[in-house]
């Protein structure tokens, strides 16, 4: 699997923590491991220019997704050879842009650590790229589901005393998608 982490935000962070985390989310959800994936972290400027080009809307956001080739994770029980063509090439699975300086912000409201919401948004904006959303009641359920169930595995796995409860580690869950933001919807 690759995964490319450039920081462009001017904002020191975990990078390999950040890498590490995508290869949890995408190897949870068995996304055929030579996919590539791309996160981005950018500066509040640069993210409220992508922000305005591609929702329309004003000022930086915390995460935006911007799928490539749509790559969908094998049914729930099921393998990569569900999709179809078990030999078809991995592809490209797109980007994931994160602003820092928002996520910090966000980080001290929920008053949780600035990583533990890179993670959230992390994942979040991986689950886009995947194909979930949120826009209606049943699918934020399972959005928002699953994404707290990677959270808690990524939780138990960095940390093997903890409790993998995301409510407890105040994890809550954002959105974002290009074509959506994140938690002004």
């Amino acid at each position: 699997m690759s995964i490319e982490i450039a920081n462009e935000s001017g904002v020191a962070v975990d990078e390999a923590g950040l890498a590490a985390l995508a290869r949890h989310v995408l190897d949870g959800m068995r996304v055929h491991p030579l996919a590539e994936l791309s996160v981005l972290l950018v500066d509040e400027t640069a993210m409220a220019d992508l922000h305005q080009r591609w929702m329309g809307e004003a000022g930086p956001t915390d995460v935006l997704s911007f799928p490539m080739d749509e790559i969908w994770p094998p049914p729930p029980g099921g393998s990569q050879a569900d999709h179809g063509d078990a030999d078809a090439m991995p592809g490209l699975l797109g980007d994931v842009v994160l602003c820092p300086q928002v996520a910090i912000e966000q980080a001290r409201k929920a008053e949780h650590s600035v990583q533990d919401e890179l993670d959230l948004l992390c994942t979040h904006g991986i689950l886009h790229l995947l194909g979930y959303d949120h826009a209606d009641p049943e699918e934020h359920a399972t959005m928002f589901g699953l994404q707290d169930r990677l959270l808690a595995a990524w939780s138990s796995e960095r940390d093997p005393g903890s409790e993998g409860d995301p409510e407890s580690q105040g994890l809550q869950g954002p959105g974002g998608k290009a074509g959506r933001q994140s938690r002004g919807e």
